[in-house]
């Protein structure tokens, strides 16, 4: 099974100047306890972009498109079908970025894990694909409210496809 998880602002918005858009420590918490004890895969920027690699707890592969790049602490995966091929045959397989990775992993994926980031951010430079209603069915969403920690109010959604 393979999900993608990301953050998502109202136009769109995942990242600028690689990357995210805002510090939002409940989604990064979210993340964790979603992606804990299974495989990620991800882009090399998104990996570099991590502050701390290997994501612990977790499989990580990493997207290349250099043919016998090696990166310590990752498994390399040359190409999308590749990363398939390397993919958890037995567990859910998240797909964490970044936005080149979630645009070409979103007609395989079975299943959305978004936070919905309710502010734009017009000076974002990356962006994520429109969930269709005609793909996509809304499982479940949780709606929060900005706090000291938060400064955003956000929504934690599920969707699977139809």
């Amino acid at each position: 099974m393979l999900s993608i998880i990301v953050a998502i602002a109202e136009n769109n918005a995942i990242g600028r100047q690689g990357d995210l858009l805002c510090h939002m420590p409940d989604d990064l918490k979210h993340f964790k306890l979603i992606t804990s004890g299974s495989t990620v895969i991800m882009g090399k920027r998104t990996w570099f972009s991590l502050p701390h690699h290997p994501l612990p707890n977790r499989r990580n592969i990493v997207i290349t498109d250099i043919p016998g790049e090696q990166i310590e602490g990752a498994e390399m995966a040359y190409s999308i079908e590749d990363a398939v091929r390397l993919a958890d045959q037995d567990k859910e397989n998240f797909i964490i970025g970044g936005g080149m990775v979630y645009r070409q992993f979103m007609p395989l994926a079975d299943k959305l894990y978004i936070t919905h980031i309710h502010h734009a951010f017009p000076d974002a430079d990356t962006f994520f694909s429109e969930i269709s209603p005609d793909i996509w069915q809304l499982l479940k969403e949780e709606h929060h409210s900005a706090d000291d920690r938060n400064p955003y109010p956000y929504t934690f959604a599920e969707y699977i496809r139809k």
